[in-house]
């Protein structure tokens, strides 16, 4: 019988979001993943080399396109919160996405998969500058970040949320403010480079 190549590594990378978003590069460990996965870890070694090559690909599929269909459709300071929503309903069906951003913060010297990333950040931060008038390229950039940073920070910052806030389990609630923050953010940058 032939080996499932394909699917050995598709179940390796699975395990290895899992394993790396719970307990990071330091903590995770080879013979969990393989366990996770249901796979002898030999096979990690095979397909990535070693920890670092998996945790290398599994940041590079997860985070290289956790902005596809992401891209700010609407050119108003409204159309800004609602991209925020769309990405907190992302990260909602998908929460080990703020925590694998986290871990590369953290654990890496330099971001993956910069070359898919890149270009959906830039895409986005023209069309800041187009929503906000007055808003010059760098402090597009610094809007896009915000809103990502406003975004994940419910999941990186869960035991500060659990402190801060009186109902820390509302993701409902939660969306609706990153929504209306982030439009209420955009417009106040408006008219900020619009006065300067």
């Amino acid at each position: 019988m032939a080996w499932d190549t394909e699917g050995t590594r598709t179940r390796l990378l699975d395990a290895g979001v899992r394993q790396f978003a719970a307990l990071g590069f330091a903590g995770a460990r080879i013979d969990a993943i393989a366990r996770d996965a249901g796979i002898n870890k030999e096979r990690v070694y095979r397909y990535f080399g070693d920890k670092q090559g998996l945790f290398a690909a599994v940041l590079e599929h997860e985070l290289g396109a956790f902005f596809d269909g992401l891209e700010i459709e609407d050119t108003t300071p409204e159309g800004i919160g609602e991209f925020a929503g769309r990405m907190f309903d992302r990260c909602l069906a998908r929460p080990e996405l703020p925590r694998l951003l986290v871990w590369e913060s953290l654990e890496l010297d330099a971001p993956v998969a910069v070359d898919s990333r890149e270009p959906t950040c830039a895409v986005n931060a023209s069309r800041i500058c187009a929503s906000v008038g007055g808003l010059g390229g760098a402090a597009a950039e610094h809007l896009l970040l915000s809103a990502i940073s406003v975004v994940v920070g419910w999941w990186s910052l869960s035991r500060l949320t659990e402190v801060v806030l009186s109902d820390p389990a509302s993701a409902a609630v939660r969306r609706g403010m990153v929504v209306d923050q982030m439009t209420a953010l955009a417009r106040a940058a408006g008219e900020a480079g619009r006065a300067g």
